[in-house]
């Protein structure tokens, strides 16, 4: 059935169809950076304890991480087209409900259900492009979509700087919310007209105990990776995050079972015999280790290491931005001629700006011109990598698949940014109380450089399954 839905709109509309979806991921990455800018004014305006102003950001990504595999398997059982509404016009309810809030409390429950609703809507993104453009065609479509990553993190800040600052219609902060709340109604409109409709797979329904199962198993694993450094690091978390293995492994049995039984399990198990998909997997989790802890550090070390003024330091990541924006322009001819050795490359060539970038930051004085130039380079590399990588581990899941495929990269990724925030973080701070701002920064990009190489030997073990 897939297959004749893509084949039935194999021509310009499926064009219009990739711009309404990496519409709405262009809204949720947007949305995921412009709360961070928007949260001083926040815990002012609601007078919210410091440890609401943090769960705002981590309630957030811990129910999107936690529900977006379900997410993609309601995709595979209803039709993408479906969830994809649903989500986008929950994520725009959800979202004039924080814009709304007036406690600290009142706006942890809307980002959580917001979180939620963008679990529904993210993993369709990824599976309609998966489904839709099988040709020649699928490069240039992931390329698109990695453009619109790397621009949402650019407009996120820019954005949500400027709705604060020119406080429009003395919405103040709101604004950051609301704004979500037109974009969400025209895409969701040029959903429902354009969007191919998948009919929904009879006899199937979703594994309710196995989404419950799951959602405990990554909030024990996911919530400590993102508290840690607020608690200290207790035993305690660790023993819960013990506890969230336990439960995921538990989790892998019980679905196997479901599967025995002649049910239809949460995941597909047949994604965990497709070695390719497992080894990309591998690949996309220790890239995106290295991805937002990257940020992370180098914010830190450029305001707090060489007080760099905040509009400066933005200036200088911006040359970053235009750099991804432009490799990932090139990566889809590249990925079409060159297959999964542009990734590679693009691995390779950030190892070449971290290099520069320890150059740069081991001087004395660290100018600001010798960081953008290798930030440029690093950025390059990235862009290279990040829309070919979602192609390449999607590129031998069958189409049936394609949502839950979509949900476990989704969840993948997520864990890996709160996993190297948290690793990457503890360990700067810790070199930085015991000795500099720049050795902590050193030893950062070179445990970054590690990752990236352990990148790199699961993409090349991914080859080979391949071939």
């Amino acid at each position: 059935m897939h297959q004749i839905v893509a084949r039935e709109i194999d021509t310009s509309r499926r064009w219009w169809v990739l711009a309404t979806v990496v519409a709405a991921q262009f809204m949720f990455g947007v949305d995921a950076f412009v709360v961070n800018v928007a949260i001083p004014t926040i815990a002012v305006d609601l007078h919210a304890t410091p440890a609401q102003i943090e769960s705002v950001i981590a309630i957030y990504l811990i129910a999107y991480a936690t529900l977006v595999v379900t997410g993609g398997r309601l995709g595979d059982i209803h039709g993408t087209r479906n969830v994809f509404l649903a989500g986008v016009l929950g994520f725009t309810l959800t979202s004039l409900w924080c814009g709304l809030a007036q406690s600290g409390p009142e706006l942890i429950f809307a980002r959580l259900a917001q979180g939620a609703t963008a679990a529904l809507m993210v993993p369709q993104v990824l599976a309609t492009l998966h489904l839709l453009f099988a040709d020649e065609s699928r490069s240039r479509a992931f390329a698109i979509y990695g453009i619109v990553l790397g621009l949402a993190g650019a407009a996120g800040f820019l954005l949500g700087g400027l709705l604060v600052t020119i406080d429009l219609a003395d919405t103040g902060w709101r604004s950051v919310f609301f704004v979500n709340v037109p974009f969400g109604l025209m895409i969701a409109a040029a959903a429902l007209k354009i969007m191919p409709s998948v009919p929904r797979r009879a006899g199937t329904r979703l594994d309710i105990v196995g989404s419950l199962v799951l959602f405990a198993g990554l909030l024990c694993l996911i919530g400590p990776l993102l508290f840690g450094h607020d608690l200290g690091w207790t035993p305690w978390l660790w023993a819960v995050m013990g506890i969230g293995v336990a439960i995921l492994a538990a989790f892998l049995r019980l679905e196997r079972a479901i599967a025995d039984g002649g049910g239809m399990p949460l995941i597909d198990l047949s994604l965990l015999s497709d070695a390719a998909f497992l080894r990309g997997l591998g690949a996309a989790f220790f890239f995106f280790v290295a991805n937002l802890s990257f940020y992370l550090v180098l914010t830190l070390f450029m305001q707090k290491g060489l007080h760099i003024a905040p509009l400066t330091a933005g200036m200088v990541l911006l040359p970053l931005a235009f750099a991804f924006v432009l490799a990932s322009r090139h990566s889809g001819a590249r990925a079409r001629h060159r297959g999964t050795k542009v990734l590679i490359e693009g691995c390779v060539l950030q190892t070449v700006g971290l290099a520069a970038l320890a150059l740069a930051a081991a001087s004395i004085d660290a100018p600001s011109l010798s960081l953008a130039l290798a930030l440029i380079v690093f950025g390059y590399g990235q862009g290279l990598v990040m829309a070919p990588l979602s192609s390449a581990v999607l590129s031998t899941v069958k189409p049936a698949a394609a949502g839950s495929a979509s949900g476990m990269y989704g969840t993948t990724i997520q864990i890996g940014n709160a996993a190297g925030v948290a690793a990457i973080g503890a360990v700067y701070f810790a070199v930085e109380s015991a000795h500099s701002s720049r050795a902590a920064f050193l030893i950062s990009l070179a445990l970054f450089a590690t990752l990236i190489m352990i990148c790199v030997a699961f993409l090349t073990w991914m080859r080979r399954a391949h071939a």
